[in-house]
């Protein structure tokens, strides 16, 4: 029996604890004011960011190095808005808490909304069984200054049910972003 995507989030959401907090529709206004969409779609699920950031910086003039990444090559910001610089980036995470099953991979990607304004969420995987609050990473391909608002939404998770359950997931390697919550940096 095949069940509709939104129906299948929302059962796993419920049941499982994949998302939370969880919103089952789609949040498009608060106060009365308009906002970039969250929530269940009809084949994903639209995350959003929490209101810490860190912008990159190049003011000591370090190295990005995903080896031995040095801290101070971001400026850490609590803010309901931030202000990414032009060519630049920032890190964020979500307000959302995951917990993907064994048998479900999930890619998050970004919005329209933030694509078509040259914000650009990087694509990346949450594997089978992990966990935590997802880092986002915000490039601002343009050359003027770009605003990120926290608390909407940001980016889209799709997921995907395998028939099966993977032979080993990230839990079983010890992967070392489990459990991460915060902005997490790269890790060696």
């Amino acid at each position: 029996m095949t069940i509709k995507a939104d129906k299948w989030i929302r059962r796993m959401a419920e049941e499982n604890g994949m998302i939370s907090p969880f919103e089952p529709g789609q949040v498009r206004t608060a106060g009365g004011e308009k906002i970039i969409s969250y929530g269940v779609s009809s084949y994903g699920y639209d995350v959003r960011c929490s209101n810490e950031f860190k912008v990159f910086t190049n003011v000591f003039g370090a190295t990005v190095d995903p080896k031995n990444f040095d801290e101070k090559s971001f400026v850490d910001i609590q803010s309901d808005v931030c202000i990414i610089p032009p060519n630049s980036f920032a890190l964020a995470r979500t307000v959302e808490y995951f917990r993907i099953p064994r048998n479900v991979l999930t890619v998050c990607l970004g919005k329209s909304t933030y694509a078509r304004c040259g914000i650009i969420v990087n694509v990346t995987p949450l594997e089978p069984e992990w966990e935590g609050h997802v880092t986002l990473e915000f490039s601002n391909t343009t050359n003027l200054p770009a605003k990120i608002y926290a608390n909407e939404g940001v980016a889209q998770m799709l997921f995907f049910e395998s028939d099966e359950v993977c032979e080993t997931s990230y839990k079983d390697r010890g992967g070392k972003y489990q459990g991460q919550t915060g902005v997490t940096l790269p890790k060696a």
